[in-house]
């Protein structure tokens, strides 16, 4: 398929190869991607049919649809939180969970984040790697994995847990919300941070309500911008600090 791509890709064999490995996805869109509130760009190569990729998710044992492909609110307004508090990640080892395009992992990258980048789908982890790659010339350590599942790989990561945690539009269903928190507990550090970005969809409500209740105090703010795409005009976004106390049981 004949595609218009920059420079930045058709002369760098790395880059091709990771646009290669989208083919299977049809068309491919290039867009430029401004943080608000700084002056960074950040370039995302990314499918726009979403038809074909539901097609192909047809078959998902998990009837996981294909958020990946979408460029989020969320995704946007967590860059911007990082820059904005950039010494909360720089030379941390910190866990992506959902990266879809990458756009919070490139800026994440570029802060000094010992990145791994994680996603269900593979052409999300291909899309990061991208991602990061323009925008730093590097890429981030990635695994694709199911947090539903709770002897995923990404529960024994080296043996370790994290630090700093991210996740950026992670709870679209209820089905979720516990998966989700029990990653938070069985993966954070004691004392570390999670940072968690969502649009006020019911199920990110239900998880902030019930997180206290499992010994987690949050900090939440909200965040507005002119997003790209015109149907996310109005979108608040609900960027959530969650922090857990060390106790005699960590």
């Amino acid at each position: 398929m004949e595609r218009s791509l920059p420079p930045s890709i058709t002369s760098d064999p790395r880059a091709a190869s990771l646009v290669a490995a989208l083919d299977h996805t049809g068309e491919l869109t290039f867009e430029r991607i401004a943080i608000p509130g700084s002056d960074r760009i950040v370039d995302v190569i990314r499918p726009v049919d979403i038809e074909t990729l539901l097609d192909q998710s047809a078959d998902d044992p998990e009837q996981n649809l294909p958020y990946w492909a979408e460029i989020w609110p969320s995704g946007i307004a967590l860059a911007a939180a990082i820059l904005r508090e950039p010494h909360l990640i720089a030379g941390n080892p910190v866990l992506e969970l959902g990266s879809g395009v990458g756009i919070t992992a490139a800026i994440a990258l570029e802060t000094g984040a010992r990145l791994t980048a994680t996603d269900y789908a593979p052409e999300s982890v291909a899309m990061t790697r991208l991602t990061c790659r323009l925008h730093t010339g590097r890429e981030p350590d990635t695994r694709r994995i199911n947090w539903r599942a709770a002897d995923a790989d990404l529960l024994q990561v080296d043996g370790t847990r994290w630090p700093v945690i991210l996740a950026a539009d992670v709870l679209y269903e209820e089905r979720d919300i516990e998966p989700v928190l029990d990653v938070f507990e069985r993966m954070l550090e004691p004392d570390g941070l999670v940072w968690l970005a969502e649009p006020g969809r019911r199920p990110s409500r239900l998880a902030v309500e019930r997180a206290p209740e499992r010994g987690w105090t949050i900090e939440s703010t909200t965040y507005t911008a002119d997003w790209p795409d015109p149907k996310d005009a109005g979108v608040v976004v609900n960027i959530h600090k969650f922090r857990r106390t060390a106790t005699a049981d960590d």
